[in-house]
């Protein structure tokens, strides 16, 4: 009898008991607005700001309700105005071109390459062509471009960076953490990224008028000396009589659940690219796999797993996805004529402009993708594998 797999592809693990006590002295202080504090004392929200700026090296940080709003924020606080040109990755969540879209921005899509980053040869085209002054470049799927090269580009067209991190928190490029080479950085703490609030951002940056600009839209209600990492009280003087409330502020009770998580990322990155490995080596030669090529500056934080199945028709991929499922392999396709779940693509986004896409066309017809929660062992994975390449031959 075919051996089926048993795990729960959305299970994550339990909040630590750390976490839990943080949480609920949180709850019993009853004091859960980040500015609900008592005299003297700093609030979880400031502590997890000036830890994770003190985490990516960045001089400034805001926690935010979530990933979402931190793109928003960030697009916000760069004056991004309506229909201007926002360049982004055809290969993304709807989150990404959704923040371009509700500005009133217009969503210009850059074309991605086989490996899963963005092309940086479209992107010099669509840098010229297009005269937009930002790129939000998503990190899609964990995967890291060259970055040295991408800002390259980026200041011979004078393009400002937002990196979208959401799947990159604790990665890094050449030693430089993700979300540090652009301007601005922004991650999310959503259930399936890589520490858990349920909802959930953070925002890093260098720039303090930037900083600035953020917290202050975030709705700090003038009560912006009562973040640790943040800039002087003066950068605020003159932005803080324009700047518009978008209230957008992380709670209390959601930070003190982070915090603990924050000090245990590095040995849960550790963990998730065990799993990843697993995967990969069994999944390393198999007959028509195509997997991707990782360099060896990408420090990359595995927590899920793709891969192609090129010259595979729509209705060889739909049956082999259906069939991996009856043995309890969940897998995400990409290519199929309506978005599922996280599947959307940018021909699903009817809110920006279609644009023709061929090269990320071909690349999402044949490309799957499954998450490796920290729930599942190396075993699982390795498992997991064999199940699909017991299925590869029908």
């Amino acid at each position: 009898m075919s051996e089926r797999f048993e795990g729960n592809f959305t299970q994550q693990e339990p909040i630590s008991e750390d976490a839990i006590a943080a949480a609920v002295a949180v709850l019993r202080s009853g004091r859960l607005h980040r500015y609900n504090t008592a005299s003297n004392e700093p609030g979880e929200v400031a502590l997890l700001e000036q830890e994770f700026a003190a985490f990516t090296g960045a001089k400034y940080c805001l926690a935010v309700a979530s990933g979402g709003y931190a793109l928003g924020c960030a697009l916000r606080a760069l004056d991004v105005a309506p229909n201007e040109p926002v360049l982004t990755n055809a290969f993304t969540l709807a989150p990404v071109p959704g923040a371009i879209a509700a500005l009133g921005a217009r969503p210009v899509f850059v074309e991605g390459t086989e490996n899963l980053t963005i092309d940086l040869d479209d992107l010099t085209a669509k840098a010229k062509a297009s005269g937009a002054r930002v790129l939000m470049l998503s990190h899609m799927r964990g995967h890291l471009c060259d970055m040295d090269a991408l800002m390259e580009i980026a200041r011979a067209h004078d393009l400002r960076v937002i990196e979208d991190c959401a799947h990159t928190m604790g990665a890094s490029w050449a030693g430089v953490p993700s979300g540090r080479h652009g301007v601005i950085g922004c991650y999310s703490t959503q259930t399936y990224k890589h520490i858990n609030s349920g909802e959930g951002g953070l925002i890093v940056t260098d720039d303090p008028e930037l900083a600035a600009r953020m917290i202050l839209l975030s709705g700090s209600y003038m009560m912006y000396p009562r973040h640790l990492a943040a800039p002087a009280p003066e950068v605020f003087e003159a932005l803080k009589y324009d700047t518009p409330n978008v209230s957008g502020r992380m709670d209390s009770l959601r930070a003190a659940i982070l915090r603990p998580q924050l000090a245990e990322l590095p040995e849960r990155v550790a963990r998730w690219n065990r799993l990843y490995g697993a995967m990969e080596a069994g999944l390393t030669g198999a007959p028509g796999v195509a997997l991707s090529e990782r360099s060896q500056a990408e420090h990359y934080v595995g927590s899920s797993f793709q891969f192609r199945l090129p010259g595979r028709d729509g209705e060889r991929m739909a049956d082999f996805v259906a069939r991996c499922a009856a043995r309890g392999v969940e897998l995400k396709w990409f290519g199929a004529d309506e978005p599922a779940g996280f599947t959307s693509r940018h021909d699903s986004w009817r809110y920006a402009e279609a644009q023709a896409m061929p090269k990320t066309d071909a690349v999402l017809a044949t490309l799957l993708d499954l998450r490796l929660p920290l729930t599942f062992s190396e075993s699982d994975a390795a498992q997991i594998a064999r199940i699909i390449r017991d299925e590869l031959s029908g």
